[in-house]
């Protein structure tokens, strides 16, 4: 596992790969596997890494609360995907390895008829059970915190931008006059993912500082 060099623009190319589908280093939440990052990184990442930028400025707002955040900080390279390219050169020749073996068997080799003629049997079979079978709706209920800027944020309008998109909403305290406004909405799985919905909530930049995902769960 890990991203390599963060403070090169191939580590942090990883870094944004990475996040391409993801809020956090690990699950739902900020946690110490962020803080590791994010303390390997010398910088706000270039704008046209969107995803890891994304989270450096998260996390960033985190800065004063980042020893009560949950989890162990572990090593660097206990965090990220879990095959980064090898940039020292011993890679090299296990690549060119890999090219030489043919997994499938040469193209020169020919495929018996009768081989042929069960693979195509078999996959129109499959087909056909394929297109009988009703299609499940993957859904999830998803219950997020947004953040205002301050206590003079105009919470009813937040609501109102908020609402504008859909979901069950209250306001929280969170301390020095502040309410954070936790909505929960219900979403298909193949068509909203958590970094839409921040997307479209962070849009009301007038009202909204941040949105964290407090709560994450299948239906």
């Amino acid at each position: 596992m890990g991203f390599g060099d963060l403070k090169s623009p191939a580590g942090l190319q990883v870094l944004n790969n990475y996040l391409v589908d993801k809020s956090y280093i690990e699950g739902y939440v900020p946690s110490q596997a962020d803080v590791a990052v994010f303390e390997a990184v010398s910088g706000p990442p270039p704008a046209n890494l969107c995803h890891a930028l994304r989270w450096y400025n998260r996390i960033k707002s985190y800065e004063k609360e980042k020893a009560s955040l949950p989890g162990v900080k572990k090593a660097l390279g206990k965090y990220g995907p879990a095959n980064v390219e090898d940039t020292t050169g011993s890679g090299a020749t296990d690549s060119k390895n890999d090219d030489d073996i043919d997994l499938f068997g040469s193209d020169e080799e020919e495929e018996s008829e009768e081989a042929k003629r069960l693979r195509e049997e078999r996959l129109a079979q499959y087909e056909s059970k394929k297109a009988k079978k009703p299609a499940l709706v993957a859904k999830s209920s998803i219950l997020l915190d947004v953040k205002p800027w301050d206590d003079e944020t105009d919470m009813a309008k937040l609501e109102e931008c908020v609402r504008s998109i859909q979901g069950s909403s209250k306001l929280v305290p969170v301390g020095y006059g502040i309410k954070k406004l936790q909505i929960q909405c219900v979403v298909e799985d193949d068509k909203v993912g958590t970094d839409m919905l921040e997307e479209q909530i962070t849009a009301f930049e007038d009202y909204v500082q941040s949105m964290d995902v407090a709560a994450f769960n299948k239906i």
